[in-house]
């Protein structure tokens, strides 16, 4: 087995830091994209890209087939206008799916289609001074928030002088804060904090001169949050495909923020029973903290290929993440065992080099998820169908 590189956590955090100050809710991702792919060209992994902007890398390995495929989304949730109201105040629709809860209070970039107008979200009664506790009675919900402009705008026809339009976007600003006890609180952190990682291990890689068993191309999607990430950027050949994502630290779930986890199930069903495993072993074997975790409530950029009709083996890793989709907090513990598994896992052989072709009449070499007589030892105990036969005739 290949000894792991160290990743460099100070390249980690600093290209995270500077990720969080681009703005890059879903469909406003043109400058994210263009920073992560400066940071793949002086990597020195090649790179192409799709129409709209996911980025596809290529990590080129001993053979080119069957290869694999990981992936990490640039989108951050957001929001857009909706309406300018009356008021010279805007109503607003988000952008992924959080809560308006989150939004309150916070300060904020609206992007029009000539400059950027800063701004805060409150809830539609915001004064104590003015509504007392009637502000405690305000139902939760982005029909009861609105956002207010630092600039003279009183009217609809004030908003419209300011060049501010129906659609336009509006960036939630991440206040980062890194601390000396390892913590790192921010919004966005989702998906930020996973293409940091991602980055980093292809860095490690690199520097090292070590060779991938087989290809591997490292994705960029801009379309998560929305639910179609993945979902035409796989080369054909790709038969593995494991995403990175956010794992909620949060009571009824077993991940930490000192580990990187390894989803065996989210919203959208279990995923790949071997390459799963495949990621356990691998952390297993170069003592990297891992837990095992299930995702109720959200899905990937794995499950948007999947529903694409893509015949992959799917999993999923996801560094630990207090409050996601709020102000998020995670530690470099999380994304230290996140960036070494990756490391690993790209330098790792196929799960099933047989995959490169499909089992055509022939179940010589089709996987099995245990060993043929300990599966079928389990099954003797199950009653037959003959023995359930047998027992009812003689019963009186």
């Amino acid at each position: 087995m290949q000894k792991l590189p160290e990743p460099d956590l100070d390249y980690l955090q600093k290209v995270l830091l500077e990720m969080l100050a681009i703005p890059s809710p879903t469909g406003f991702s043109d400058t994210i994209v263009r920073y992560v792919a400066e940071r793949l060209e002086e990597i020195g992994i090649p790179f192409e890209m799709t129409r709209r902007g996911t980025i596809r890398g290529t990590l080129k390995g001993k053979q080119s087939s069957p290869d694999r495929a990981v992936s990490a989304h640039l989108d951050t949730i957001g929001a857009i206008v909706r309406e300018l109201k009356d008021s010279g105040r805007l109503a607003l629709a988000p952008v992924g799916c959080w809560s308006s809860r989150f939004a309150e209070g916070s300060r904020v970039s609206v992007f029009t289609d000539h400059g950027v107008i800063r701004g805060s979200v409150l809830p539609l009664m915001a004064s104590g001074h003015a509504f007392n506790t009637e502000i405690d009675q305000l139902p939760i919900s982005w029909d009861h928030v609105e956002l207010r402009l630092d600039a003279y705008a009183t009217t609809r026809a004030d908003c419209e002088s300011l060049g501010l339009s129906v659609g336009d976007f509006v960036a939630f600003d991440p206040l980062p804060e890194f601390t000396d006890s390892g913590h790192i609180s921010a919004r966005h952190l989702d998906d930020k904090a996973g293409v940091a990682a991602l980055l980093t291990a292809l860095k490690a890689i690199k520097e090292s001169g070590l060779e991938a068993e087989i290809d591997c191309h490292p994705l960029f999607t801009i379309t998560e949050e929305v639910g179609s990430g993945a979902a035409a950027v796989l080369p054909w050949d790709v038969s593995e495909f494991v995403g990175i994502d956010i794992a909620p630290v949060a009571p009824g779930q077993q991940s930490s923020e000192h580990t990187v986890s390894v989803a065996m199930q989210d919203s959208g069903g279990p995923y790949d029973y071997h390459l799963s495993r495949h990621l356990l072993r691998l952390a297993s074997d170069n003592e990297i903290p891992v837990r095992r975790d299930l995702f109720r409530y959200y899905h990937s950029d794995t499950q948007s290929a999947i529903t694409a009709g893509h015949d992959i083996r799917t999993a999923l890793l996801a560094f630990g993440c207090d409050a996601t989709h709020g102000y998020e907090r995670t530690h470099i513990d999380s994304l230290a065992a996140l960036t070494r598994l990756l490391g690993a896992y790209l330098l790792s052989p196929p799960v099933f080099a047989s995959d490169a072709q499909p089992a055509k009449g022939s179940l010589e070499r089709f996987s099995h998820q245990l060993e043929h007589d300990a599966q079928m030892e389990s099954e003797t105990r199950v009653p037959t169908v003959d023995s359930l036969l047998g027992q009812r005739d003689k019963d009186p």
